[in-house]
């Protein structure tokens, strides 16, 4: 065991001395993953309540997923969009029928498809709505994670973010989040052409809005002329009870943006989704990617989604995702401001010496054999893989509370 610990320093002397110090991970070296579990080097188990950001929903290296990776890795992995391929054409035609969609735009990464759906939305409001030239803006919430590119975070309130990189990009209206009425008055700008939001503020804390909101906020948009724009990146794909977080207010976004789960975490798959009126307004040569769409991914996204489906994961992190919840607000310790989450995407908000407090909490919580992260310094972010029994989850229930309480 002395040699592991031994190997574990070692792996992390060895990020810190090639890698880029853009993260602050726990110290803790993952090697393994199998379901609602990972272990580290040393051979310790631990319940993982990350899910690689909600990439894992369907368990780590879930049977089916990694099969039809391995599959057609060894097939047929890259051809660029320069030749039809073919996987591509049949996972065009599950996703766009899966969600409801005439047309798919397949990419990479989550950001990759943010900035996607940000073109596409800029390019509609040019041609169809008749915006001036250069005058399209997008608006946007306080306190959004939508990626890091330069772009994106030209519209971040996230001085981490934002602090030297500038100069940033302009076009973007903030406004606050959960917030109809200011959303109605940025709205009488007739340069508006789209609203991108999070149905849940994940990177800000798992960020609840009132019920209702995405519903008035999508009749809002359609009253003026408006693209609603969905980032599901992390709330969708079944993490907060429905297959996208907008199904609980039964809104349809103009404009779909999906990433992470949409691959089970085994490969980086993300896809823009829309109808032909705004999707067509993108023409060859004006947009894509190498990698976008390639038959790896192809494969891969709808295995990935047929997991979902089969395994009936929405209704499972729905009715677990309560249970958890009612185990959580029995927690007796003054440190606890909130607990709040839809789902199995969930959060504990901790009050005071916020920052030290919630990231010492986490390293109990590894000890205790139960992986978590904290997100805006003060806040617990509690993400299991959707595959977790009921079981598991009152047990992972007891971990924390038990944490949490002698803390």
């Amino acid at each position: 065991m002395e040699a592991n610990k031994t190997q574990t320093a070692h792996l992390i002397a060895l990020e810190n001395q090639y890698g880029a110090h853009n993260y602050h991970p726990l110290p803790v070296v993952l090697d393994k993953g199998k379901g609602v579990f990972v272990w580290d080097v040393e051979g310790k188990k631990y319940y993982d309540f990350l899910s690689a950001y909600s990439a894992v929903n369907q368990g780590h290296c879930h049977p089916k997923i990694t099969a039809t990776l391995i599959e057609q890795a060894q097939k047929l992995s890259l051809t660029s969009r320069a030749f039809y391929n073919s996987s591509l054409g049949e996972y065009e035609k599950f996703i766009t029928q899966y969600f409801g969609y005439d047309k798919v735009l397949p990419m990479n990464s989550g950001a990759e498809a943010v900035e996607t759906a940000i073109k596409i939305a800029r390019k509609w409001g040019y041609e169809k709505k008749g915006v001036s030239e250069n005058n399209a803006k997008i608006i946007v919430c306080e306190h959004n994670f939508h990626g890091r590119t330069v772009n994106i975070i030209s519209f971040s309130s996230d001085s981490d973010s934002k602090n030297n990189f500038g100069p940033f990009n302009p076009g973007y209206v903030t406004i606050p989040y959960n917030n109809t009425q200011a959303l109605e008055k940025a709205l009488e700008d007739t340069h508006v052409v789209g609203f991108l939001v999070e149905p849940i503020q994940g990177e800000a804390g798992v960020i609840v809005p009132d019920e209702g909101y995405l519903k008035t906020s999508y009749e809002l948009c359609k009253k003026n002329n408006v693209l609603f724009m969905a980032d599901e990146i992390q709330t969708g794909l079944s993490r907060t009870g429905r297959l996208l977080a907008c199904d609980w207010e039964h809104v349809h976004p103009d404009i779909l943006i999906l990433g992470k789960a949409l691959s089970g975490g085994v490969y980086p798959v993300s896809a823009v989704l829309a109808n032909n009126d705004i999707m067509l307004c993108i023409k060859p040569g004006q947009h894509g990617s190498t990698y976008g769409g390639n038959p790896l991914a192809a494969r891969v996204a709808i295995a990935a989604l047929e997991v979902l489906r089969d395994e009936k994961l929405s209704e499972r992190a729905e009715y677990l995702g309560a249970i958890f919840r009612s185990e959580l607000k029995k927690i007796k310790n003054p440190l606890i401001k909130a607990i709040r989450g839809k789902g199995l995407l969930n959060a504990i908000e901790i009050f005071e010496n916020p920052e030290k407090q919630a990231w010492d909490i986490c390293l109990l919580l590894a000890e205790k054999g139960l992986l978590a992260k904290p997100t805006h310094g003060n806040i617990i972010r509690l993400a299991p893989p959707l595959v977790i029994t009921e079981e598991q989850i009152k047990e992972c229930a007891r971990i924390i509370t038990e944490v949490v309480e002698n803390f």
